[in-house]
């Protein structure tokens, strides 16, 4: 039997050719996500390594490190402490850092130095150390004001060499420096821009404070623990200041970057999870086709006595082997997917095209397991049906698939699955609360999916006949052949269709929330923002105070108010203490923005040590008008704050949790002493040109690159290229999924195509051209993909109503249906199916006649 097993595999390869392509692209995406993460997590984590010290020393942290990001405060610490580190028994070397994230580097020319997106662009001191993951390697190091060293490969990039003038924006203002040195990476460098500055430079200059540091960093002596010297160094300055080892220090750094990569692989293993559930159907229907091919072949083998068990035993091998050949290539394919995608990162801002490639051996185990489990898995029932039919009813022929039973189960699962599906998600539509409704959502999409798959069959034949009846008056007899050859085995067109539906139905599903959710934010935007500019760092970044103090003095102007991030721990009645990111708006809030309130208004909002927050949080955390909040800033300082309004949402002014924590610019400047602002928002005087005043704006800003001024239309674009730059990710990554459903129809038809060889060979016979063969074949192809399309737009649809529903909780209202999208995914779905028909149509238009009509 095993020889058998070998003999048929090897015979009928070609026709596995498109299933084995189906797992090779599956395994690929699976093993390429793998080794995509961690190669990165690899590369980050060796980096943060050469980077930390024995022990670090640094200011008590409120929070993270990423909040200078949102309020552009800079925790420092005394630089005295240095001389107190250093006498430490089992310090080896000790020196202070000073650096910032906030800092803007500008040439020549105008254009910004560091990188806009991805990694950030330090400025810091140099200070040279045994562990340094950076030298010298031209020039020399800075000595004194107005000296600079760059990184090679930032210098690379921008074309910058020994002697050019850059200008650096820092929160205490503008200064120029001469590049005197180059630095190269010891390690690989993911993209970030370094600007060295000497000690006393980076303290006037970056921090505005002599006498700081951002920490001070230590070395041990051989023989001595970090744990060790971290409890010597603790004991000699005391608990007012933060230690970390260097493990504990690099695993801080690589915390929030762990995070980001690890939602990066959990989603492309998602989507790679689709294009795998899309590939069962090809895989499905390849050997349940081949299995009725072969069916004398497989009754020869029971009539010479071969069990029912050797039957489905070798159908299995037969698998096996298919999806070991799959995942093999797949695996190889996928370190090439990774390749690719650690070079896409580039394009975002993080080069680690240089980094070594992990290759771990949990990445094959995981490549093996999807591709044999998927294969095996897929092809069980085929293997089973082919173990139950009897040698004389095989070698005679008669039709083995069955018809009646197995759709009448068909028939009750359907409709009990769509009746649970319906349930989840009428709930996830009334429910109240968003997480609930997330969840129902998600169920009530799984179940319909199952529902839709296995209720398909069904659907052929009403679905069909209305989307095939114009082919027998459009194109005649061969119009109604090709309609009848649709029809002629459900389960198969089920099938085929399902595969094409799955992906179509997440592309209606996202199309419908992504549209919803811009159309939402256009409708807030025209409800909440009434300032006629707005004054908006790259990326969210908070500038400094002359950008304001410049725009502040731009003729045409009646209002300019400033925004700022405020982060702030507070603690809620129940004890419970949260980390939330307020904002901080100016006194004259009512001229540039609408705010609603369900309780108190503007100016009890931002009296001093008064927030509000929005209602529906109140609520839920039991606040109200007078509960007071104790509050700790990022910067240690504490005090308690009094809620004096209630918001009905966030309105323009933004904000990053579901709070909508909102506060005076008083208190934030007095709590928050060296914040910056993140937005300003400016109103043209009466009489003013909107588009005149623009220019100025403009103008005026040029020398901060990292700055733009946006109107209203601006701030949609903004909102809704966001939005787009998502969803074209998603149909990206779906793309693979269809991919393979096409595979599939082009698979189905092929094997059809040898099924039919007698019937083709007779149509011939009696008349039929090559033109109209091909034609038939391609109808055919066109009316299954339709059938795949309208079923995926009804599931579609009905998903994005769902998901709508669960967004208007979050107050996207709006329900928007891209029609274009729908006409598309139609229209797509023919284009698809002639695609599909192509190859199939040319190998039946072939066929030799005679030969055809002589074949068993």
């Amino acid at each position: 039997m095993l020889r058998a097993t070998l003999r048929g595999f090897l015979a009928h390869k070609g026709r596995m050719l498109l299933s084995a392509l189906a797992v090779l692209l599956s395994v690929a995406f699976v093993a390429g996500s793998l080794i995509f993460s961690d190669t990165v997590n690899r590369t980050f984590d060796r980096l943060f390594a050469s980077t930390a010290a024995d022990v670090t020393v640094s200011p008590k942290e409120a929070f993270s490190e990423d909040d200078q990001f949102t309020s552009g405060e800079v925790p420092t610490l005394p630089a005295a402490l240095l001389r107190r580190v250093a006498a430490v028994d089992g310090v080896a070397d000790a020196r202070i850092d000073v650096s910032v994230q906030n800092a803007t580097v500008v040439d020549a020319r105008g254009e910004q130095v560091g990188p806009t997106t991805g990694a950030p662009t330090i400025a810091t001191n140099w200070s040279v150390w045994p562990r340094s993951p950076v030298r010298l390697t031209s020039g020399h190091a800075p000595h004194g004001d107005g000296e600079a060293m760059v990184d090679a490969d930032t210098a690379r990039k921008k074309h910058l060499a020994i002697g050019d003038t850059l200008r650096v924006i820092a929160q205490p203002g503008t200064f120029p420096v001469r590049i005197t040195g180059i630095v190269t990476f010891t390690t690989t460098n993911p993209g970030a821009a370094l600007l060295f500055l000497d000690t006393p430079t980076s303290q006037t200059r970056l921090i505005g404070r002599p006498g700081v540091a951002t920490s001070v960093n230590a070395d041990a002596v051989p023989g001595v623990s970090d744990a060790a010297l971290k409890r010597r160094i603790t004991a000699e300055l005391g608990s007012g200041y933060g230690y970390r080892t260097q493990d504990e220090q690099a695993k801080s750094d690589a915390a929030s970057l762990s995070t980001f990569l690890d939602v990066i692989k959990y989603v492309m293993l998602g989507f790679a999870g689709i294009a795998v559930l899309v590939g069962v159907f090809l895989i499905v229907n390849t050997f349940s086709m081949l299995i009725a091919q072969r069916t004398r072949e497989l009754g020869l083998l029971r009539a010479l006595g071969a069990e029912r068990r050797q039957v489905r035993r070798s159908v299995l091998v037969e698998a096996l082997l298919l999806g070991l050949a799959g995942s093999t290539l797949g695996l190889a394919t996928g370190v090439g997917l990774a390749v690719g995608l650690i070079r896409l990162m580039g394009v975002f801002g993080m080069n680690i095209s240089a980094a070594e490639m992990v290759f771990r051996w949990p990445t094959p185990v995981a490549a093996y397991a999807v591709g044999v489990l998927v294969t095996l898995v897929a092809a069980y029932l085929p293997a089973r049906r082919a173990a139950r039919v009897s040698p004389m009813a095989a070698l005679s022929d008669v039709e083995t698939s069955g018809a009646g039973r197995p759709l009448r189960v068909r028939a009750l699962g359907g409709a009990v699955l769509t009746v649970l599906a319906a349930v989840a998600l009428g709930g996830a539509a009334a429910s109240t609360d968003t997480s609930d409704a997330a969840s129902l959502l998600g169920l009530g999409i799984l179940l319909s999916l199952i529902a839709a798959v296995v209720a398909g069959p069904l659907l052929v034949r009403p679905v069909i006949r209305v989307l095939g009846g114009a082919f027998p008056r459009v194109f005649g007899p061969v119009g109604r052949i090709s309609q009848r050859n649709a029809l002629r085995n459900p389960r198969r067109t089920g099938a085929t269709a399902s595969a094409l539906m799955i992906g179509l139905a997440l592309v209606t599903g996202m199309s419908i929330a992504g549209a919803s959710m811009s159309r939402s934010f256009d409708h807030e935007i025209d409800k909440s923002l009434g300032a006629d500019f707005v004054v908006q760092g790259a990326n969210f970044m908070p500038f400094g105070q002359e950008v304001t103090d410049r725009v502040r003095r731009v003729p045409g102007t009646s209002a300019v108010v400033p925004l700022r991030y405020a982060p702030v721990r507070i603690t809620l009645p129940n004890g419970k203490a949260t980390k939330l990111t307020g904002s901080a708006i100016g006194a004259r809030a009512d001229d540039v923005v609408h705010l609603q309130y369900a309780a108190g208004d503007t100016a009890r909002a931002l009296a001093p040590g008064r927030v509000s927050v929005a209602e529906p949080y109140a609520a839920d955390h039991g606040l109200r008008i007078g509960s007071r909040l104790p509050a700790l800033f990022a910067n240690g300082r504490t005090t308690v704050l009094t809620v004096g309004a209630l918001t009905t949402g966030q309105g323009a002014i933004g904000g990053f949790d579901d709070a909508a924590l909102m506060m005076g610019l008083s208190t934030a400047e007095r709590y928050l002493p060296d914040s910056q602002d993140a937005a300003l928002y400016v109103n043209a005087a009466p009489g003013t040109d909107s588009d005149a005043l623009r220019a100025t704006l403009e103008k005026t800003l040029k020398p901060y690159p990292q700055v733009e001024v946006r109107d209203q239309a601006d701030y949609k674009a903004l909102v809704r290229g966001q939005i787009s730059v998502l969803l074209n990710l998603v149909y990206g990554l779906l793309g693979l999924a269809i991919v393979i459903a096409v595979l599939g129809v082009v698979n189905t038809l092929a094997l059809s195509v040898v099924e039919r060889t007698r019937e083709i060979g007779l149509l011939r016979a009696i008349g039929l051209s090559r033109f109209q063969l091909r034609r038939m074949i391609r109808l055919e192809s066109v009316v299954i993909a339709v059938f795949g399309a309208v079923l995926g737009l009804g599931l579609g649809l009905v998903w994005g109503f769902a998901a709508h529903e669960v967004l208007a909780l979050e107050g996207m209202a709006a329900l928007a249906v891209p029609w274009t999208t729908v006409v598309a995914v139609v229209a797509g779905s023919v284009l698809v199916g002639l695609v599909a028909a192509l190859l199939p149509a040319l190998r039946a238009s072939r066929m030799n006649v005679l030969a055809a009509i002589a074949h068993e």
